[in-house]
């Protein structure tokens, strides 16, 4: 057996996190994450590759945090967003002045902000004459989205506008000098902070003379925008904008987003949606007549979101008979008179074709078992998708629309991931950005396995380690890794960290219990306002289901899971002694006191109910009422400023542990929301959970079952 991959190969790793096709499908402009060992930094830069697969990507730039890139509807240039250093260009005026004073120290420009980071602004490429980017707006809160207008000569920003009070707060706030004032009620956001009562609206941007005009009646509002954005959407004649807002009584106390459209002039506003759905991806139609969009219940996140068209006044389901839910981040594109999105669908993605009659089918099916479909972006006949495969790597591939209609019906759901590549697979590879690394180390096998629980048949994802037989096996020691959500699925895909894991001998199992959302809106229900109950027990017969199988060794079981892959192990750990040793991540444990703490109130009023009305069902959900059960020796960690999950969650288990004596330790990383940011503090957590299991692990020399 080779030797483990070393975990600070973590450095070595490039993501793709964003992309879109060029109007004429000939090129694709992509993002990439790629972390410095010299900074501790995760730096993105934007690429270019032609969609036909005839040579590498070219980086077009070197950007910190470049992101949301988006082609010109002639193809000629790039817009994107970037905190980068101010363009000298902006600081000459019209008469060859210069606006700031000289630097003699050469010292750079830091915008006026003084020691304050650049704000995020839109640059854009020439692609036609080459040179560096040039910046475009220069908003002192800085732009959030864009779009161009049809004609590329202005596009749509959207953009914070403080009044003049309210800039003078932000900078006392930011100085210091005042304390933090709220009277929203969503008066946080995870990733934003403390909100406040900053307004945000489109703004229309000439791009030859930078000349903007703010658009009063197209303003973004509700608890949900801190995270949907307006979403700007320019039609394909020009004539008008959409966009997301909640223009209700109580803003703050609904998910609802409504789509709305108006005039790049700012007047004739209209209200499409009738507040009965959470909007989100409004792409129109190229007659510039229809809009499709994604949308979901408000109220009840356990109902599929569906893809949907507005025409003449009405707006309708196109995928609801199909009782499931639109992928993650799926996009929706317009074929002809149909709208292709993707599907959560049994642990698979799936490509859809809705047809204008709210009929849908499911297209490319049978291919690709061990492939995920994570994005995609159609022009011009031409499809690109983010796929990836535990052994091949995340990496884009493109086909033509005309192979999205081929079906494959061969059952291919007993083989693992070496039978899985079909050769007549249409898609080309047009990157390979991991390909050093998955060349150099051993990936593993990857398995779809199914096991009974409680009447229902529960579909898992496993990895394996390199040589171990499925047919003839012998027990490993197994991480059970737990999706978060619960509102999630997993499907197979390529990952580093399930990659380390088996190359030191574990065997890792991914079970879509019940409460995810790629089997129907009756599966994920059964977890509706019932925590703790239907998915505690279809994790254990997923354990239980390897061990019988001879694939894992029941004194060698460790919990692994983020967000609700925490809190999920929060109910394992005190209803059950399945695990050897837990690792809850970023987790809840005691939903009362979470509610006014974190920035989910909405989802416990519509779930659970309020605390004060609903005392039993807040209790029952939460871990911490059981707490004297724990046995378990539990490594909990979290981020300081995790405001989905707060850190106070985290210690209340930790304390509640070491109260009883039961061996716990505390992570805490205070600058993280709730994520895993810089690739030093990625590392150090992936060194910790790696050595607290192999320090329980009782076949290992060393391991320690020391009391607190």
């Amino acid at each position: 057996m080779t030797e483990p991959i070393a975990l600070d190969t973590l450095y070595d790793l490039t993501t793709i996190t964003e992309f879109v096709v060029s109007p004429d499908g000939e090129r694709a402009a992509f993002v990439a994450t790629e972390s410095s060992r010299t900074d501790d930094e995760r730096h993105s830069s934007i690429f270019v590759v032609p969609t036909d697969g005839s040579r590498p990507p070219h980086r077009l730039s070197r950007v910190s945090d470049a992101r949301s890139p988006k082609w010109s509807p002639d193809g000629s240039q790039l817009g994107f967003l970037a905190a980068r250093e101010r363009d000298m260009a902006l600081a000459v005026c019209e008469d060859g002045s210069d606006e700031a004073d000289e630097d003699e120290e050469g010292e750079e420009e830091t915008d006026g902000k003084g020691e304050d980071d650049p704000k995020s602004q839109l640059w854009t490429f020439d692609l036609e004459f080459g040179g560096d980017a040039i910046q475009v707006t220069d908003r002192e809160e800085g732009v959030r989205e864009f779009d161009w207008a049809p004609d590329g000569t202005r596009v749509v920003i959207s953009a914070r506008d403080p009044t003049d009070d309210e800039q003078e707060y932000l900078d006392a706030r930011r100085e210091g000098e005042t304390p933090i004032e709220v009277e929203r009620l969503q008066h946080k956001w995870n990733g934003n902070g403390w909100l406040d009562s900053v307004t945000t609206y489109l703004f229309v941007v000439d791009l030859e003379t930078r000349e903007t005009d703010r658009l009063d009646d197209a303003y973004g509002s509700g608890a949900f925008e801190g995270i949907s954005g307006l979403q700007p959407a320019w039609n394909p004649t020009g004539d008008r904008i959409a966009f997301l807002s909640n223009r209700s009584d109580r803003p703050d106390d609904s998910a609802v987003m409504d789509l709305y459209t108006i005039e790049p002039d700012g007047t004739g506003l209209s209200r499409l949606t009738e507040g009965d759905l959470t909007v989100s991806s409004p792409e129109w139609h190229p007659d510039g007549d229809r809009i499709a969009f994604a949308g979901s219940d408000p109220e009840n996140g356990y109902v599929p979101t569906q893809a949907y068209c507005w025409e003449d006044g009405e707006y309708e389901s196109l995928t609801a008979d199909l009782d499931r839910t639109l992928s993650w981040g799926a996009a929706l594109r317009w074929v002809g008179e149909d709208v292709v999105t993707t599907i959560g669908d049994e642990a698979h993605v799936r490509f859809v074709r809705a047809h204008m009659d709210g009929s849908a089918e499911r297209v490319f099916v049978g291919r690709g078992e061990y492939r995920t479909v994570q994005a995609f972006d159609i022009a011009a006949n031409t499809l690109v998708a983010l796929r990836s495969h535990p052994a091949d790597g995340r990496d884009l591939h493109a086909t033509s629309i005309d192979e999205l209609d081929a079906s494959d019906e061969s059952d291919t759901s007993s083989k693992s991931v070496e039978g899985s590549k079909a050769e007549d697979d249409p898609f080309r590879r047009l990157t390979a950005v991991n390909d050093d690394l998955i060349e150099t180390y051993p990936m593993p096998n990857c398995k779809r396995v199914r096991y009974k629980s409680d009447g229902h048949e529960i579909d898992a994802i496993t990895y394996l380690p390199e040589g171990f037989d499925p047919d003839d096996p012998e027990p490993h020691p197994l991480i059970v890794s737990i999706h978060g959500g619960p509102l999630a699925y997993d499907t197979p895909g390529f990952s580093l960290e399930y990659a380390m894991w088996a190359s030191r001998g574990y065997v890792v199992l991914c079970p879509n219990y019940r409460g995810g959302t790629s089997y129907g809106e009756a599966f994920a229900e059964e977890l509706y306002g019932e925590w703790g109950s239907v998915e505690v027990t279809d994790i254990v017969a997923g354990i239980e289901s390897l061990c019988e199988r001879g694939w894992a060794d029941s004194d060698r079981v460790f919990g692994r899971g983020f967000s609700y892959g925490g809190i999920a192990q929060g109910y394992l750990v005190t209803q059950t002694d399945v695990l050897t040793a837990a690792a809850p991540e970023h987790g809840l444990y005691d939903l009362r006191s979470a509610f006014g703490t974190d920035d989910c109130h909405l989802q416990w009023g519509t779930e659970f109910g309020l605390p004060w009305e609903a005392a039993e069902e807040y209790e029952s959900a939460s871990a911490i009422t059981d707490a004297g059960e724990i046995d378990t020796p539990l490594l909990v960690m979290a981020g300081g400023q995790d405001w989905r999950c707060p850190p106070t969650q985290s210690e209340q288990l930790y304390v509640s542990a070491r109260k009883q004596g039961v061996e716990a330790k505390l992570v805490v990383y205070p600058d993280e929301h709730h994520n895993i940011g810089d690739p030093d503090r990625a590392l150090h957590r992936l060194e910790e959970l790696t050595a607290w299991f192999d320090a329980h692990d009782p076949a290992t020399e060393g391991s320690t079952d020391d009391e607190a």
